[in-house]
């Protein structure tokens, strides 16, 4: 049936690229875009055209920041620049902001090494990252990684790297659970996390 609908057909591929979008769901996906009337379905395309106009990453952290303004993190001045903290996604950061026990700078990974999945040190931002550090601005870095067998294996290498230079290397406490997702961590448990980082 789906071969004589072509731009149905064209739509649910794309759908299918998005991650996290589980195939079983992809009708129901398509759904809620069919039912949208135009002008909503407008909006939807205007805003999402309007994210990769105005967003870019940070240079310095790769975080998401205006184009046109300076990065939320690294340009603000209320900051504590002598402290890193290290994540896999942006989205991880947001849920350390949210937990409002961390006032220091931020470094995105972009993900972690996953040979299984051709992701590797060379893919991510680990090399600026390691630049980063011989500035001798900071004093400690905090590998926030999330405790994942690649969290784990990329915190090592980090940790590794970061050997032989004058700087703290903690982690965070175990309050964060073993496999689990800093995204999906209520904020008291992150908050506490952090407040009882251990040296690496």
């Amino acid at each position: 049936m789906i071969e004589h609908l072509p731009h149905l057909a064209s739509f649910l591929k794309h759908i299918q690229q998005i991650p996290y979008v589980a195939s079983k769901n992809l009708f129901r996906v398509a759904h809620h875009f069919l039912e949208m009337d135009e002008q909503r379905a407008e909006a939807f395309c205007t805003a999402l055209m309007a994210l990769h106009r105005t967003l870019t990453k940070c240079t310095l952290c790769f975080a998401w920041q205006e184009r046109a303004a300076a990065c939320l993190f690294c340009g603000s001045p209320s900051r504590n620049r002598r402290v890193v903290c290290v994540v896999e996604t942006w989205h991880d950061l947001y849920a350390i902001e949210k937990s409002a026990g961390y006032q220091g700078l931020y470094h995105v990974l972009g993900g972690v090494i996953h040979p299984l999945d051709g992701i590797s040190a060379d893919d991510l931002s680990i090399a600026p990252l390691i630049e980063r550090m011989k500035s001798g601005e900071h004093e400690e870095i905090i590998l926030a990684l999330n405790q994942t067998p690649e969290g784990e294996a990329t915190s090592s290498y980090i940790a590794h790297k970061l050997k032989g230079m004058s700087i703290t290397v903690t982690r965070l406490a175990r309050g964060v659970p073993v496999g689990g997702s800093l995204e999906f961590t209520d904020r008291l448990t992150v908050q506490r996390a952090l407040s009882e980082r251990r040296p690496f």
